[in-house]
């Protein structure tokens, strides 16, 4: 019976909607990865990038609308290929689903970019001003005023890092978490006399696309501790969507531990090696 009722089925064509949907779905994740890799390895500018990518969401949009109207014909005219539209619905589902939560985040969260613990005196980009001097980038001065409110009401907690340590083992931690987060250290200046004040600048990658956001760390003497004001800022892009904020908060949850951590620990005295003694003279009588 199970050969009889299937016999008829078989012998009908696939539908070529079908066959354009499931192929139109496969091409959007080939773009898709492709504009990542672009991004990632700098292949091309930011700009033409975003395009590949934007055109690989369009082309899991246009799969679901011609795998609609394969639906349809397959209902109309009985032909085969229902498999084919349900995984290509499938595959859609999985490219789009990310950007849709991004967009969701982009309304929700407030449009800045720029990240700071210091208003009055926030770090600067020396090393890595240059880089943001290009086509679409954000400046390298700090965004201002209005940024710094937006940040107050929707980070409150984000403020200088206090550490009962001298400048240059505050240096010495802050500098070991940039290296376990793997940053691209671009520059780096431990605290140095006069002034005893030690700068980090470093480049994160965000986890998928890989966009660029520049990092400045400052840490600088407070009596006999330690003041270190943090500053992240996205290099392209009008809204990081809370990349630069979490970074931050997460960076000084860690220094705060370390920095407790540290200063418990007793410092070691440097005990001056003892003067060789003289050879006692022989008075000749």
């Amino acid at each position: 019976m199970a050969r009889r009722f299937h016999a008829p089925y078989l012998s009908e064509p696939v539908s070529s909607l079908a066959t354009w949907t499931r192929n139109l779905a496969v091409f959007s994740v080939v773009a898709v990865l492709v504009s990542i890799l672009i991004v990632r390895f700098d292949f091309l500018e930011m700009k033409p990038a975003l395009a590949t990518f934007f055109g690989a969401l369009g082309l899991a949009v246009l799969s679901i609308l011609v795998g609609l109207a394969a639906f349809v014909a397959i209902w109309q005219n009985g032909s085969r290929g229902m498999g084919r539209i349900l995984l290509a619905f499938l595959i859609d589902a999985v490219v789009l689903a990310y950007p849709a939560y991004l967009v969701l985040q982009y309304r929700k969260l407030p449009k800045i970019y720029d990240i700071t613990t210091n208003l009055i005196e926030p770090p600067t980009f020396e090393a890595l001003a240059p880089l943001r001097n290009g086509d679409g980038t954000n400046p390298a001065v700090y965004a201002g005023l209005t940024a710094w409110e937006k940040q107050q009401k929707f980070y409150p907690d984000i403020e200088p890092v206090q550490l009962e340590l001298p400048p240059d083992r505050a240096y010495a931690i802050a500098l070991k978490l940039v290296n376990r987060r793997k940053w691209f250290v671009v520059d780096e200046r431990a605290p140095q006399p006069p002034r005893r004040e030690g700068r980090i600048e470093a480049v994160a990658r965000t986890p998928i696309m890989g966009f660029r956001e520049d990092i400045s760390i400052r840490v600088k003497p407070d009596g006999e501790d330690s003041q270190i004001d943090i500053r992240s800022a996205s290099r392209y892009f009008d809204s990081d969507l809370g990349s630069n904020a979490s970074r931050v908060t997460k960076f000084i949850e860690d220094l705060s531990t370390a920095g407790e951590t540290e200063a418990q620990k007793p410092v070691k005295k440097v005990v001056p090696p003892a003067p060789a003694k003289l050879p006692a003279k022989t008075v000749r009588k």
